[in-house]
């Protein structure tokens, strides 16, 4: 009686002191992010402090070295929304520009995974030439490309004449006028046609892009069961149905990852403009406090637009039911 009270006993004290599966899998998350979670407490959490409390000050330097803060509240966020003129219209502009850009990207790395997902030959070696372009555009290669003669010829701004009066630049494809003739005789807005002339235009940006996500588009496409698409032949339906029906809504969850990755990426880009002009400001005398309080300002707008795109693509997103 007692050495059988005892057995079951032992196999229960045994069972509680080994950590579920789950509980080794979060722990093993943590230790992963650890060095991470240190660097950003030691290094960074500092610095975004003092940012924070500089954009609320104005800096005084002192003859004998160092420097004096005092407090002036919200007059930096009131400088460079009232009195700086050029700080708006930048900003304004590139959210313009951004948002016209992150949907192309998405929609054309999409389109390239899909097309590289189907079975061609030579589709590894397809794969790497369009991942090419976002290892050319990082790092060393990145600044030896920023400085290239070639690259601010095309990126030149002064006007070409195209003969009809009008002017083109050298790194146009097409013009306005060139989309005017073809489709004069379609009831299309003039909005629509600068839309797409301005994709055609901006196209070797957006290649460069969508290296990225077009790995992650095809990670997503690769873990739909191959035994959908061939109930799907059974029963007949076309390719056009199998995308809407079946591939989209599979995929809607990595387009959501990818469309927050691009506005990340977009928003954070060496050649933004809006980040581009606050670093100058940073350089100029007495910049320090107000391209603080530009920075903040700015990180509000893009977690702003973060939190609307997160909401209105989430109710369209399809999660599967593992169960």
């Amino acid at each position: 009686m007692n050495s059988n009270a005892k057995a079951p006993a032992a196999a229960g004290k045994k069972k509680r002191r080994g950590a579920s599966l789950d509980v080794r899998k979060a722990r093993a998350g943590w230790w992963f992010i650890l060095p991470f979670l240190i660097g950003f407490v030691l290094i960074y959490l500092p610095i975004i402090i003092d940012s924070i409390r500089y954009s609320f000050h104005e800096i005084r330097i002192l003859g004998g070295g160092g420097f004096e803060l005092t407090y002036v509240g919200w007059e930096n966020y009131r400088k460079a929304l009232f009195v700086d003129p050029e700080f708006t219209t930048t900003l304004v502009t590139g959210l313009k520009q951004l948002i016209l850009d992150i949907p192309s990207i998405v929609l054309f790395s999409l389109f390239v995974a899909i097309v590289l997902n189907q079975k061609i030959a030579g589709r590894a070696a397809f794969r790497a030439i369009f991942f090419i372009p976002v290892i050319l555009t990082t790092g060393l290669i990145g600044e030896i490309d920023a400085q290239n003669t070639m690259n601010s010829y095309m990126s030149n701004m002064e006007g070409i004449d195209d003969g009809v009066g009008g002017e083109s630049t050298a790194a146009e494809i097409i013009s306005v006028i060139d989309m005017e003739n073809l489709f004069a005789n379609m009831m299309i807005g003039t909005e629509i046609v600068t839309y797409v002339v301005g994709l055609v235009n901006n196209i070797f940006n957006i290649i460069n892009r969508c290296g990225v996500q077009m790995l992650i588009f095809l990670s997503g496409l690769q873990g739909i069961s191959p035994a959908i698409y061939e109930s799907c032949s059974i029963d007949g339906a076309s390719g056009w149905e199998t995308f809407w029906k079946i591939t989209l809504p599979m995929v809607s969850p990595i387009i959501l990852v990818n469309t927050i990755y691009t506005i990340i990426d977009a928003f954070t880009a060496t050649d933004n403009q809006v980040m581009a002009y606050i670093d100058g400001i940073y350089g100029s005398t007495g910049g320090d406090v107000l391209s603080s309080a530009m920075s903040w300002m700015y990180f509000l707008i893009v977690i702003l637009i973060i939190a609307a795109v997160s909401g209105i693509l989430s109710a369209f997103v399809f999660y599967q039911r593992r169960d």
